[in-house]
């Protein structure tokens, strides 16, 4: 009994059980995904036209991306607290939206309409900053898959929330607001006091190569296994047994990781001795006599170490690993009492180090990558809140079929940003934001065939966006932790988010829905007016509906390529210094 209270304990304190867990609240964390389906019903049950659509979507985006408080509760509360709020607003905000839209309250004015958007959907902003920055500590030297894979379920929560709407079988649309309300908010309070930081041994070992193949792999078979039913029940009339089966499938799927964690605790691979920590103890005679304070040196030292350490101790037995660590610790203090470390700070830290916002902000890199950001990332959030009215323009009947694809194209954009920009930087010691740039320009393309809309061009731009979007939700979280540290990372990561509201509230509230609503007008004027009812909103037919806003938006994405080349540039020496080391 004894044992197996031991074996449970190590089970829920492993960190690939946390990543796990941060697996699951993420597949059903990024609702703002689904906004796509939700707007249609919306529009229709509140009659409203396309820019107060548009409105509620900037509401929605400035909700999914304004963290500012999310960051910073995750460094002044435990991170239970800022999973419990987050819960709290989902349920909140997305509860009442399902109020009105199922009639059960009056309709508000458009601007309350926005402000319960915002809540429901900033939710999901603790939800995402809990799961980085518990991750991210647990797998400091894995930072790309782990931001990869964890984004990448976010990105994947619609096509996996569509399906459970699918299991529902009803024709209320009103319902998947009601979902979109209940299920994030139940999953997050299971797992609150799951998704944490651990201790024990946070080096690469050599069980994790394994470990994230396995995952990889199930990312790709759901994925793949999401896209087939996807298009089997677009295409074929199935019958309410199949579809249970299948979401049952699904479910099997998304909980089969844990077979990660469930392996390692029998095995004993990250059990008793194998926790061994990186730093010296406090009593430690030998660290004692570098006459350097503890409070002033872990944090470099624990770097020095990660670099210097051969490859193969950590393959060696846990004693001798911890003696050999433990005197390479030694010689590390003692090189920084005598200078070879450099211990104090000169006139605020360098790119690598912990910088504070404030310390972030007036630097150049920063903003660039801020900037690519807003150009990248909000062309394409631009096409996912109008992807509705996009397949609705060029004749397509079944809206979700585009919203769930692009969910999962978002997904496979996440998982292969992690993997390859970590390819990109570990194996050659390149900077990340090649992969960053990379993106850009397929993004540039999608946007491209939008604007062309010839047959077929909505699958192929909805491939392309969704990819290239993704990507840039792995490689710049990384990016960020590498060039400005881990300390403040919550806070750093949700300042940046902020560009992604700021990019669609140009390109979707202003230059999209304002060509969607003016070809819309003149429509109405010609040939449909006296089709169309009075009290019926304006609706746009044809490629013209988004052929320019989708030029412009390519434009865009190419000028966000020339800015993350240029930050390719200014870094290139950072990256040579982090990662050139570990080749050698």
């Amino acid at each position: 009994m004894t044992n197996f209270r031991s074996k449970l304990a190590s089970f829920f304190t492993n960190r690939w059980f946390v990543f796990v867990a941060a697996m699951w609240v993420q597949s059903c964390g990024g609702v703002g995904y689904l906004f796509g389906s939700i707007s249609p019903s919306v529009k229709s049950s509140l009659n409203y036209n396309q820019r107060q659509v548009a409105a509620l979507g900037v509401a929605k985006d400035l909700g999914d991306s304004i963290g500012f408080l999310a960051g910073a509760i995750s460094e002044l509360a435990p991170l239970w607290v800022a999973m419990l709020v987050g819960a709290l607003q989902n349920l909140i905000g997305y509860g009442w939206v399902w109020l009105v839209v199922a009639g059960y309250v009056s309709t508000p004015p458009l601007w309350v309409m926005c402000i319960l958007i915002f809540i429901g959907n900033n939710g999901e902003t603790y939800f995402n900053t809990v799961a980085l920055v518990s991750c991210v500590q647990n797998f400091p030297k894995s930072r790309g898959p782990v931001v990869g894979i964890l984004k990448g379920f976010a990105g994947l929560s619609g096509a996996i929330l569509t399906q459970l709407y699918a299991l529902m079988h009803t024709d209320n649309h009103a319902t998947l607001v009601l979902m979109v309300a209940a299920v994030p908010t139940v999953v997050a309070l299971a797992m609150m006091f799951l998704v944490r930081p651990v201790g024990g041994h946070r080096q690469v070992r050599p069980t994790d190569n394994a470990s994230f193949i396995f995952v990889y792999c199930i990312c790709l078979v759901l994925a793949a296994y999401l896209m087939c039913v996807m298009l089997l029940e677009d295409l074929v009339d199935l019958s309410r047994m199949a579809v249970t089966i299948f979401t049952v499938i699904l479910g099997i799927l998304i909980l089969l990781p844990v077979a990660i964690p469930i392996f390692l605790t029998i095995s004993e691979v990250e059990v008793g001795g194998e926790r061994v920590p990186l730093l010296v103890e406090e009593g430690n005679a030998e660290a004692g006599k570098s006459g350097v304070k503890e409070a002033e040196t872990p944090e470099y030292i624990l770097s020095e170490v990660e670099e210097e350490k051969p490859k193969d101790v950590d393959l060696l037995p846990a004693s001798e690993r911890q003696r050999r660590i433990a005197q390479l610790q030694a010689k590390l203090f003692q090189a920084a009492a005598e200078g070879a470390v450099r211990v104090k700070r000169r006139r605020g830290p360098h790119r690598g180090e912990d910088f504070t916002l404030m310390q972030a902000l007036i630097k150049a890199d920063f903003w660039l990558l801020f900037f690519s950001l807003l150009l990248g990332a909000g062309s394409g959030l631009t096409v996912i809140d109008n992807l509705g009215q996009m397949s609705e323009s060029l004749g397509y009947d079944e809206v979700h079929i585009f919203v769930s694809m692009i969910s999962i194209w978002n997904f496979l954009g996440r998982i292969g940003g992690g993997y390859f920009s970590e390819v990109i930087t570990r194996d050659y010691a390149n900077p990340r934001p090649i992969a960053l740039a990379t993106a850009q320009i397929i993004m540039a393309i999608g946007h491209f065939f939008f604007a062309m809309a010839w047959p077929g061009t909505m699958y192929i731009g909805t491939l392309l966006i969704g990819l290239g979007y993704g990507a840039h939700w792995a490689i710049v979280p990384a990016a960020v932790s590498e060039l400005f540290g881990l300390k403040y990372f919550g806070t750093l990561y949700n300042f940046l988010t902020a560009a992604n509201p700021a990019g669609s509230l140009v390109f979707s509230g202003i230059i999209a829905s304002g060509i969607y609503d003016s070809e819309a007008a003149k429509q109405a004027k010609g040939h449909l007016a006296g089709l169309l009812d009075v009290d019926e909103p304006l609706k746009c037919k044809g490629q013209i509906c988004f052929f320019l806003s989708s030029l412009i938006m390519a434009g865009f994405c190419i000028v966000a390529t020339i800015l993350s080349i240029i930050l390719v540039i200014r870094t290139k020496v950072v990256y040579k210094n982090l990662y050139g080391k570990s080749r050698t």
